[in-house]
């Protein structure tokens, strides 16, 4: 596929401080990627960077095979959608989305046709006269986004589009905004905290810490096969658990080590004997059995139960959670057993924490 958006041995320093280092990136046309990570990561100064709010130190950046290095915002031909929305509150939503027509010359007729066309396809056909102020949250963010559409731009940006919206609405306009992408093939661009956002929006994931890029990938390939802890640690909901343990004799089982309770268990491939690693074990990849019918028992604290879904915390040394599907059965003050498949098992070094 042909690359729309180019990132080569990107460094970004502010003063002393190394915000991106050496980021190399390749963004497919028509792809949606998805920058997520914790704060302070740099994925929020790679997005300015890509819009030319911020000048990259080192590298090259390239849009459409351009070189954008000392390219201004205004000749990049990306649109940016921000967390704020960025509204001009005295205009009506109209009027906010001409504007950046109106500005380059072109003929107010033709513009209001581009609105009209724009907000049929955003749902805003009914609101075109109303102000910022006169609009949901939800709506307001239609603005913003049918603003960039309106553009046709190289690749649009967003910048926690959705932050400031509530839970259900959240939910809602991320299958907008995927829905969105879609129907125009564009080039998206989004950054977020939230790993489920990024999980169910995007085509490539880019899990960023510290500046750096820590595994890039499918969202399936990431939870699946995570490159170190962090990553196993950063995606999936509830969090990995993460045991210490000592390989055995055999190199193909261990002992986990969860505070009063150590017990061996078999892995699905060969490990240096006597080697320390971590287990990551997923909440849901840990099956409830009856005390004395799992491999190891453990003694509940605390159950939560959501309706469709049930979690199990043991309070063992780390704390173990577990997923049930549907109400469960566990109660708190009681011991269960558990069971795992050797397959589920993720093991990463201890002192590095790469995926072994």
């Amino acid at each position: 596929m042909t690359s729309q958006i180019e990132l080569s041995g990107v460094n970004k320093h502010y003063g002393a401080f190394h915000a991106l280092k050496n980021i190399n990136l390749s963004i497919a046309k028509g792809t949606f990627v998805a920058l997520v990570g914790p704060s302070g990561c740099g994925k929020s100064t790679l997005l300015r960077s890509l819009a030319g709010l911020e000048s990259i130190s080192e590298g090259e950046l390239k849009i459409a095979g351009e070189r954008m290095n000392n390219v201004p915002p205004r000749k990049r031909d990306v649109a940016m959608v921000f967390q704020s929305y960025a509204l001009y509150p005295h205009m009506t939503v109209e009027e906010n989305l001409t504007y950046s027509l109106r500005i380059r010359g072109v003929a107010k007729a033709e513009a209001r046709k581009a609105a009209a066309d724009v907000a049929a396809t955003t749902g805003l056909s009914h609101l075109l006269k109303r102000y910022p102020r006169e609009l949901s949250g939800g709506q307001r963010q239609r603005v913003a986004m049918s603003r960039a559409i309106i553009r046709h731009p190289k690749a649009f940006l967003f910048d926690e589009p959705l932050s400031n919206l509530d839970a259900a609405l959240r939910v809602h306009m991320r299958k907008e905004i995927r829905a969105l992408h879609d129907r125009l093939h564009a080039t998206s661009v989004y950054v977020t905290h939230d790993q489920i956002e990024a999980m169910t929006m995007a085509d490539h994931v880019v899990v960023m810490r510290e500046g750096v890029i820590e595994q890039q990938g499918k969202p399936l390939d990431l939870y699946d096969k995570p490159a170190n802890k962090f990553v196993a640690g950063f995606i999936g909901s509830p969090a990995m658990n993460f045991i210490p343990a000592l390989v055995a004799e055999d190199g193909k089982s261990l002992t986990i080590d969860l505070g009063t309770v150590k017990h061996r268990i078999a892995i699905d491939h060969q490990v240096q004997t006597g080697r320390k690693v971590t287990v990551g074990i997923r909440p849901e990849h840990i099956g409830i059995t009856a005390a004395g019918q799992g491999i190891f028992d453990v003694p509940v604290s605390v159950v939560e139960s959501t309706g469709s879904s049930t979690f199990v915390t043991a309070s063992t040394t780390p704390e173990l959670t577990v997923v049930e599907t549907g109400r469960g059965t566990a109660r708190a003050g009681e011991m269960i057993g558990m069971n795992v498949d050797p397959a589920n098992l993720h093991l990463f070094d201890e002192t590095s924490g790469l995926r072994l």
